[in-house]
């Protein structure tokens, strides 16, 4: 049996799809929520790239933002030194565990984020980080956006997956996706904005299908707050782990882009394992290249969606 939790505030509406087992037998948990208007901590952001114009500086609302030297292009040249001294300063006296970091040309080479990710390790041993290459996003305004906002929802996740293993003790628990998909409660304390709008994306699923003739499974409610929770924890129950990679890529030719498509393949089948699925029953379920026209020849953008059963 599977179970549908669709959370508002301390009214959950939980259906059971299945054999009707009780809850205490249930093989998982998906969640469906949307994390809009939860509490937000304040963040502290380091931008790694070169000086710029006051609007366009990170905004860390609430928390403190700064720019330090480094970066690379996205062609993997190096702008400038990473300046070590100046994020080790502002870690240690931020006074704040939730960091988003943010260097430019991450998504071709990630080596200045993950080098201020060990510097904040150090200096601050609690601390929560978030690295904008993660997301995949080439333009760095949207990448440090999702940065932050990821960081900031950290907290509340976390409360928010402890709250659901308290009502559901021994249930494996999955979160909605934004769009599609599933990822592990483990998941989802490290990537909440990956679930951003999943009680939205359920609620169209579950609409969707019991509008059908044919519903998919059978179900019946455990406890209900009102119509629209009913089928938004009726779609959380129908989706399956789903994790994504997007890079950009340099390939000289056919056999470079083929060694680096695996890679991406490869970290989209490790990821989507990490987000919950039994690591047999992980597959390959779309692969996007696209070049860059505004870069030179052989730079691409990749995209891998991987899915797969739980076990």
């Amino acid at each position: 049996m599977i179970l549908g939790v669709a959370l508002d505030g301390p009214s959950p509406a939980v259906v059971a799809v299945g054999d009707g087992a009780p809850p205490s037998q249930a093989v998982r948990a998906c969640v469906a929520v949307d994390l809009d208007g939860i509490p937000r901590a304040p963040v502290a952001a380091i931008r790694v790239g070169g000086p710029c114009p006051p609007v366009l500086r990170p905004v860390a609302d609430p928390g403190v933002a700064t720019i330090v030297r480094g970066g690379h292009s996205l062609t993997g040249r190096p702008l400038a030194p990473l300046d070590t001294g100046a994020v080790r300063e502002f870690a240690a006296g931020c006074g704040l565990i939730d960091f988003a970091v943010t260097a430019t040309g991450s998504p071709m080479l990630a080596d200045h984020e993950l080098a201020v990710a060990a510097i904040i390790a150090a200096e601050v041993p609690a601390a929560r980080i978030t690295l904008s290459y993660e997301f995949g996003r080439p333009g760095l305004r949207e990448r440090e956006a999702h940065a932050i906002r990821n960081a900031a929802l950290g907290p509340e996740a976390g409360r928010i997956a402890d709250r659901v293993a308290r009502e559901l003790p021994g249930v494996p628990v999955f979160f909605a996706r934004t769009g599609s998909g599933l990822v592990s409660a483990h998941y989802f304390r490290r990537f909440p904005r990956a679930c951003d709008r999943g009680g939205t994306t359920s609620l169209r699923r579950g609409r969707a299908a019991l509008a059908t003739a044919d519903v998919p499974a059978p179900f019946q409610v455990i406890e209900s707050a009102g119509e629209d929770l009913l089928a938004a924890a009726y779609g959380a129950a129908l989706a399956r782990p789903e994790a994504q990679v997007e890079r950009i890529v340099q390939a000289r030719g056919r056999a470079e882009l083929d060694r680096a498509l695996q890679d991406a393949r490869d970290e989209a089948l490790t990821r989507v394992v990490s987000a919950g699925a039994a690591p047999g029953f992980a597959r390959i379920a779309e692969t996007t290249v696209n070049p860059l026209s505004y870069l030179p020849d052989g730079f691409y953008r990749v995209r891998v969606t991987a899915e797969g059963a739980t076990p």
